[in-house]
């Protein structure tokens, strides 16, 4: 008999224990999903740029597609997709600009998307406020408007 009651404990025990991590396995990608990343339209970028809205353009494009095609004035990091700590020491020369100044920050990154968040979580945890940054929606391959775009000879 005592022999059956610890095999029902153990059982219980396991599933107890696969509950828990499942719980835990949830939460943790439900606090990723509720992560409040602020994008900023394509349309309203280009007002900006157009308006010549003062902002600093944290631009985390690998340096091949930063020579192709970015904006005037971006800060060149090649720090995508920042999940290295060399990659994420990249993004500390922008530190000292956006730290000296008020002005909003948008992260350019390929495709807005993992290498933006990283870049914001990477700020963010350095203390740049997120009242303050804007992830470039679709980033810079689904830019529509290239003719507001220079090559890096033209920079």
């Amino acid at each position: 008999m005592l022999g059956q009651e610890k095999k029902s404990n153990d059982g219980i025990m396991k599933r107890f224990m696969n509950l828990l991590a499942v719980t835990l396995v949830l939460g943790v990608a439900i606090a990723a999903l509720a992560a409040d990343y602020r994008y900023v339209q394509q349309d309203t970028f280009k007002n900006w740029l157009e308006s010549g809205k003062k902002m600093i353009l944290v631009d985390i494009q690998p340096p091949a597609d930063f020579a192709k095609r970015h904006f005037k004035g971006a800060l060149e990091t090649g720090a995508y997709p920042v999940k290295s700590d060399e990659e994420k020491k990249r993004l500390d020369r922008t530190l000292d600009r956006i730290n000296t100044s008020q002005d909003d920050v948008v992260i350019v990154c390929p495709r807005g998307g993992g290498g933006a968040k990283n870049t914001w979580d990477y700020l963010s945890a350095k203390g740049v406020a997120v009242s303050r940054m804007y992830i470039l929606e679709k980033g810079s391959e689904g830019w529509p408007y290239p003719e507001l775009c220079v090559t890096g000879k033209e920079q």
